[in-house]
């Protein structure tokens, strides 16, 4: 039953709420899932872009292990990761979060029909891009 209210939460409060890349940018909390730690991942690359650019980021994957972990608010997770492991961490995340972002390379037809079996709302595009042409602090 609780699983049930979850995703009716969701379903009431994001998924007709769509999301594109500069209304993303201008969300303030990110939690990255991925590599984090190594200086050649994306997700490292991700992470330490937000944060270049006055966002607050939150790692999961090497430094948390879960998006229910992330102390406050979500606004925006990001996906940078295997997408068996995403699944699993969206199927297990608790947290509210207004949308998800999947990084090319994340993305998989489980992952997919999930989120929209369960009314989850998420684009496919690259936070890089967000950044460079959306970042809050560009004028």
């Amino acid at each position: 039953m609780a699983k049930e209210s979850r995703f009716h939460f969701f379903a009431i409060s994001c998924y007709n709420l769509f999301m594109e890349l500069p209304e993303i940018m201008r969300q303030n909390v990110f939690a990255v899932a991925g590599d984090t730690l190594n200086e050649e991942k994306y997700a490292y690359k991700i992470k330490h872009g937000l944060l270049e650019h006055g966002y607050t980021v939150h790692s999961v994957g090497k430094e948390l292990k879960s998006f229910n972990n992330v102390p406050g608010e979500i606004d925006i997770i990001d996906l940078c990761i295997n997408p068996v492991k995403g699944l699993n961490l969206i199927k297990e995340c608790k947290k509210p979060f207004k949308c998800i972002v999947i990084q090319p390379g994340a993305e998989s037809e489980e992952l997919l029909a999930y989120l929209d079996e369960q009314k989850m709302p998420y684009i496919q595009g690259c936070l890089l891009v967000g950044l460079s042409l959306y970042a809050k602090d560009k004028k």
